[in-house]
């Protein structure tokens, strides 16, 4: 009869435990700086969808419910970003949410992300101020990139129209 080794239950319970902090640390790396790279500037389009193509439509505010309209500003955001999706396509998002699939700030107010994302609220409030003043999407980007979104006060946004 062969004898075979036997792990020592020691040995055994530290390598366990070295692959599991190997695998924590590897998955938890990507979110390690969640605000990304300082001259990371998440995804956008860089220019209007074609002539004939529709863009995924803005969830409207009546979608939202429960903690995604427990303010005001969120359901006003939602109004004016059906106002101007176009401009919304064209613009980053510095949530960073193109790491889950999202190609723009419009993307955002696809679903109820938009309103559970300060950043978004506060992007989209800015995009719309911008456009009202007659700026392109491009210059509005260039403020977003900036980081004059940042200066929103989402507890007066309501009075933005």
């Amino acid at each position: 009869m062969t004898r075979r080794p036997v792990l020592n239950k020691f040995v055994f319970r530290g390598l366990t435990q070295t692959c599991l902090f190997f695998v924590t640390l590897s998955l938890s790396a990507q979110w390690a700086s969640p605000q990304g790279d300082a001259n990371e500037v998440p995804a956008y389009n860089a220019a209007p969808p074609p002539q004939g193509t529709a863009l995924p439509p803005i969830m409207s505010k009546g979608e939202l419910w429960e903690k995604d309209a427990e303010h005001p500003y969120q359901l006003h955001a939602y109004e004016l970003a059906a106002k101007i999706p176009v401009v919304l396509h064209q613009q980053p998002c510095y949530c960073y949410c193109d790491r889950v699939g999202h190609n723009s700030l419009h993307s955002c107010f696809e679903t109820a992300h938009g309103a559970r994302c300060t950043t978004c609220m506060k992007e989209l409030y800015y995009s719309y101020q911008q456009h009202k003043k007659g700026k392109t999407a491009e210059q509005i980007r260039a403020g977003i990139i900036k980081g004059d979104w940042k200066q929103i006060n989402l507890d007066t946004a309501t009075e933005i129209n």
